[in-house]
């Protein structure tokens, strides 16, 4: 059974509420003094407790999509690279990919989210679950594509449409972008009331190694987290949509981690997303049990890490030409000093501006707040149509 299954749920719920069953009705046997009444009363305990931890861990996993397989959870995402070295040969697909770099796939979890577009595609549009496979990182990434009425529409037939890359926080992924903080749902209403222009929303999880936390990083010696989001991501949805090819048709949107990789993708690559709007952002990088040692040892890793630290960026470096949006709250978020700090830090040509509540904690209530918001100031960043396709 898979570890997302219901089936599997539902086994982990009987087998916990028949351990706490038995342990009641053989309570009386362990009421003794001795050494076995006491390991009985112990066993019995300890066996019903992690049943119904696991029972409650599935339970919540199988809600939120934190881990999408076993391999996930047991660490073998990091073996991920060696099963993809056809990407650098054949001749079928776009770059040399026999089916190119973006495959369909498997729900992925897109059959349980509740209010997607169902109908026609041009009158609702569409949400896709693909792989997207990495021509220099070697991964493969789960997401789902939001596909917006207008694609599918014959006057627009020859356009290309802005792309907003959309990032989870970690754990977790794609799902959590459709279930809980509702993206395509709310773009699609957006549109319908004509307060929004039509955009490619991609929808992707922050880590290319799960469990890892790579923090769209590339780790010396690791995992290419930074070399696909800014290289073989863009490659990829160019390649199999029709989405512009300007940086003023990209822009990258994210909440906690994701909205870390977002702020980090904008002003280390200016030339890919001219535009990120980040919810609840940390604006500097750093190593934790999570995500293992990101940035190497001696003076070359401690320039690394310097250069992902946004405030010494911004004081340090040239700022560049990319708009920025940060969200945060007065009271229940942590980052509310480190955000001030950083639009305190801006000088043009960056640009920023910023959401701010008076309440609202790290969680999917207060994003869903800031997201009609953030979506808004996205449209009026990014260009439509960035460009003319040229026949067909």
């Amino acid at each position: 059974m898979g570890l997302t299954s219901r089936s599997l749920e539902y086994v982990m719920i009987a087998l916990a509420v028949g351990c706490a069953g038995l342990t009641l009705w053989l309570w009386p046997r362990f009421a003794g003094r001795g050494v076995r009444a006491w390991l009985g009363r112990l066993a019995a305990l300890a066996v019903t407790q992690c049943a119904l931890v696991a029972a409650l861990a599935l339970a919540v996993n199988t809600t939120f999509q934190f881990y999408g397989t076993w391999g996930e959870l047991l660490g073998e995402g990091e073996e991920t690279p060696a099963a993809l070295t056809p990407v650098r040969g054949g001749a079928a697909g776009p770059a040399g990919v026999p089916g190119g770099l973006v495959r369909p796939a498997p729900p992925q979890g897109l059959d349980r989210v509740r209010g997607l577009p169902s109908g026609p595609p041009g009158g609702v549009g569409k949400v896709e679950s693909v792989r997207i496979l990495g021509r220099r990182s070697q991964v493969a990434n789960p997401a789902y594509v939001y596909l917006p009425p207008q694609y599918f529409q014959r006057q627009y037939a020859r356009e290309r449409f802005p792309v907003i890359v959309a990032i989870s926080g970690y754990p977790g992924g794609s799902f959590l972008l459709a279930q809980h903080l509702r993206l395509p749902q709310t773009a699609g209403g957006l549109i319908r009331a004509g307060v929004a222009q039509p955009a490619v929303i991609v929808m992707v999880r922050p880590t290319i190694a799960p469990p890892r936390d790579t923090e769209c990083v590339d780790v010396p010696g690791g995992p290419q987290a930074e070399t696909f989001f800014a290289r073989d991501l863009p490659e990829a949805l160019r390649q199999h949509y029709r989405i512009g090819h300007d940086p003023s048709a990209w822009g990258v949107l994210g909440y906690s981690s994701g909205a870390t990789c977002a702020l980090q993708l904008a002003l280390r690559h200016p030339r890919v997303y001219s535009a990120a709007a980040a919810l609840s952002p940390d604006y500097r990088v750093v190593n934790d049990p999570t995500t293992g040692d990101l940035f190497g040892r001696g003076p070359e890793g401690e320039r690394r890490k310097r250069e992902h630290d946004l405030l010494w960026r911004l004081r340090h470096l040239p700022q560049p030409q990319v708009s920025v949006l940060v969200a945060s709250s007065r009271r229940g978020e942590s980052d509310y000093g480190p955000t001030r700090d950083f639009l305190a830090a801006v000088r043009p040509p960056l640009s920023a501006q910023s959401i701010i509540l008076d309440r609202g904690g790290h969680n999917f209530r207060t994003w869903r707040r800031e997201l009609p918001t953030a979506l808004r100031w996205m449209n009026g960043q990014l260009t439509f149509p960035q460009d003319v396709m040229r026949g067909r």
